[in-house]
């Protein structure tokens, strides 16, 4: 083991070139070294069940072209102010009753800022801390001071996605750079909080975009610990209203180089999987994913509910990942 807790053999130099010659494999020939590798790393058959409730609505001042919380698009998304933690933390046992093990809280802020708020945004990830239950936020941009308050709050992990390539990165948000992402991705790290992050396809961005993506992820110094990948769900009056669907084999073919890059990290299926089927799902397990969303919506798009979900478990076998068990699996082996 290295002393960042990455195996010796998980690289983190991989060049733009090996990255597309993975991704750029015939696809069923990629779907089985990925499987392979996912099975060498990881519990196959096993996936993490998160929830994601958006604890703050609408109303962003950024322009992120596929968001139907940025206050300047008309979307029909209405506004709300932060949740109450009474709210909040009822969502949280609904979503621990359903089966899942990480509490996703999301805030339509460009930035966390010191105020009543965030103070309250603590108190809310203290009380679903105290559940039992992995506690993530997607807040924005945080400073060093914000993530350390965070992690004592009782943070587990902190979702600030790359979006897409750098280079790709202007065309979708002008209201924040690529360095600003990263910036606080390197604040989350340094905290002691688990890093997810990961990206959208479908903003009709090219090949060599999403390969740019897997490229700046796979090459930080240390692996996101989940990695989400995200399949645009087109939202009536954002600039991105008439993109066509992503296939599936489009996102088979980003989570198996995803899986094969970063063997250690959680890929998430995330957006998107309202509108695939048990097979194309199926597919993406396969392929490495072992992390997925449910409960009735992403912040504010349409997901497949719990009752859904579990059919499609015992279907394909699968069981939920145990909250904390890299932790508990460290306790053992110091024992």
């Amino acid at each position: 083991m290295t002393q960042n807790g990455q195996n010796k053999d998980i690289r983190n130099d991989w060049s733009l070139e090996e990255i597309k010659a993975i991704y750029n494999k015939p696809v069923l020939e990629l779907i089985v070294e990925a499987a392979n590798i996912h099975k060498q790393y990881q519990a196959t058959g096993e996936v993490q069940v998160c929830t994601l409730l958006s604890v703050k609505t609408g109303g962003c001042p950024e322009d992120c072209a596929y968001c139907p919380q940025a206050a300047r698009y008309h979307t029909g998304v209405d506004a709300h102010k932060l949740l109450s933690q009474e709210q909040v933390l009822a969502s949280a046992r609904r979503a621990k009753e359903g089966g899942s093990t990480r509490f996703c809280m999301g805030a339509a802020w460009r930035e966390v800022r010191d105020n009543r708020d965030f103070d309250r945004v603590l108190d809310m990830v203290k009380g679903v801390n105290d559940m039992g239950l992995e506690v993530c936020c997607t807040l924005g941009m945080v400073n060093e001071y914000q993530a350390q308050k965070l992690k004592e709050a009782g943070l587990y992990a902190y979702n600030h996605n790359l979006d897409t390539s750098e280079e790709n990165y202007a065309s979708i948000i002008t209201t924040r750079t690529y360095e600003d992402r990263l910036q606080t991705i390197d604040h989350v790290r340094e905290a002691g909080i688990s890093v997810c992050s990961g990206g959208i396809i479908g903003l009709g961005e090219t090949d060599e975009d999403r390969i740019g993506m897997l490229f700046t992820l796979s090459n930080m110094v240390q692996h996101p610990e989940s990695v989400p990948v995200n399949a645009l769900v087109p939202v009536k009056g954002t600039p991105l209203e008439n993109q066509p669907r992503v296939s599936v084999w489009e996102m088979v073919r980003m989570i198996a180089t995803a899986r094969i890059l970063m063997p250690k990290s959680m890929v998430r299926l995330s957006a998107g999987r309202e509108q695939m089927s048990v097979t194309e799902q199926a597919l993406c397990f396969l392929a490495g994913a072992n992390s997925i969303f449910t409960g009735e919506k992403l912040l504010t798009t349409p997901n497949p509910d719990f009752d859904a979900d579990k059919a499609m478990f015992n279907l394909l076998g699968l069981t939920p990942r145990k909250s904390f068990k890299e932790e508990k699996q460290s306790e053992t082996v110091v024992a």
